[in-house]
């Protein structure tokens, strides 16, 4: 009898907070809503559970490891890439829509931009690669697609309280000075992973941009007033609706980190590396893009590498390949065309937080767990003709 009664006094404490809004236990901020995190959701970036200094904590965003991408959820995408309104992302680069008339729906339709987004990071997770990416690249807009909704949520939240004030600290993550403006200062790096040690500078997550090179200080500071204006998240499914957010040849740059590895044979159409999908990656990338990969699970590795390298839309790049990026230019990267020491630097830089920086590599490494990374070109249509033997090569002295 005392149980009953008990059950039913915790019940009406329970059903009297939620009446009144507030938490049932205050310890503790409440979870996020569960508030439906789509595509053009102004709510997504409102904020939910946060800390003191508007920092999320991760312990408040209940989510599982991974979310079935053939299942059907139900996710907002818009109609084509020139339908979708980033203003809601990127509120700095792009204004709201204006509807033709007073209580209209606003058409969106094609505009002219001056911006466009990049860089997409396929799964983003926890958001460690983009944080760490944005103030790398201040001039480049990039996008993180996470089909978990409070995962989702969790990313939206942080880049809000980044937003707000750029110099966050992140609770989960107390040991990392975040990047401001010129001047900050970097924290000292744990030791690189078993696989591949190396006697280069470590990357900071939010790695204050100088570091020796010949000699001489190379200053990648974010400039004064950044405020983590260039990167955004959504909620979707880039295994179903990619095209419908980029248009043909917009991406300079997709990263494919840590995925599902999907063991079960039965699975191993929902992987998100295959042939199939490899035509979609190539058409939102453009030539001269870059594709990168990471796992820690070999098998899942050689899935990747194989079907990649069977696509002759893609070639591997070699290790020196990798080391000598950004010498030329970037890369194809708009507003980030420096060249020399300084665009390698930057790239160098790129790959160690794809190496690294993410919460996934981090538990890898805490694991002692061995990873292994690919990065692919994405070839011209006269290169991959040529490359498939559809198109005969003639030498000018041949002619």
């Amino acid at each position: 009898m005392a149980n009953t009664k008990a059950k039913r006094k915790a019940k009406a404490a329970l059903a009297a907070a939620a009446a009144s809004g507030t938490p049932s236990d205050p310890s503790g901020p409440p979870a996020p809503a569960s508030t439906p995190s789509t595509a053009q959701d102004p709510a997504l970036l409102a904020g939910a559970a946060t800390t003191e200094n508007g920092m999320p904590r991760k312990r408040f965003y209940r989510q599982r490891a991974h979310a079935n991408p053939l299942s059907i959820h139900h996710l907002d995408y818009p109609t084509a890439p020139d339908q979708m309104d980033w203003s809601i992302h990127y509120p700095t680069y792009f204004s709201p829509p204006i509807s033709p008339s007073s209580g209209s729906v606003p058409l969106l339709g094609p505009r002219p931009r001056a911006k466009r987004v990049e860089f997409a990071d396929i799964g983003c997770g926890f958001g460690g690669l983009l944080i760490s990416l944005a103030p790398l690249f201040p001039d480049t807009l990039m996008l993180g697609m996470e089909i978990r909704t409070q995962v989702t949520q969790y990313v939206a939240d942080k880049i809000k309280a980044l937003r707000l004030n750029p110099g966050s600290v992140d609770p989960d993550r107390p040991d990392e000075v975040p990047v401001t403006s010129a001047g900050s200062t970097e924290k000292a790096e744990p030791e690189e992973d078993g696989e591949r040690r190396s006697k280069k500078p470590k990357l900071g997550d939010q790695q204050v941009a100088s570091s020796e090179q010949g000699g001489k200080e190379i200053d990648l500071s974010p400039p004064q007033g950044y405020a983590y204006g260039n990167v955004s998240v959504l909620r979707g499914n880039a295994m179903k609706f990619l095209p419908n957010f980029f248009e043909k040849g917009q991406l300079s740059k997709m990263f494919f980190l840590f995925p599902d590895p999907h063991f079960k044979a039965r699975k191993h159409k929902a992987r998100i590396i295959s042939p199939t999908l490899l035509a979609e990656y190539a058409f939102v990338l453009r030539p001269g893009g870059l594709l990168y990969t990471i796992t820690d699970v070999p098998a899942l590795h050689t899935w990747m590498t194989s079907h990649l390298a069977s696509c002759p839309m893609f070639l591997r790049l070699t290790e020196d390949e990798i080391s000598s990026l950004g010498s030329e230019g970037g890369e194809g990267v708009e507003g980030e065309l420096e060249g020399g020491e300084r665009g390698r630097e930057r790239e160098r830089r790129l790959m160690e937080a794809v190496r690294r920086r993410t919460e996934e590599g981090k538990k890898v490494e805490r694991n002692k767990g061995v990873k292994e990374w690919s990065v692919w070109r994405r070839l011209t249509d006269q290169e991959a003709l040529e490359r498939k033997g559809l198109v005969q090569v003639v030498d000018d002295d041949e002619e």
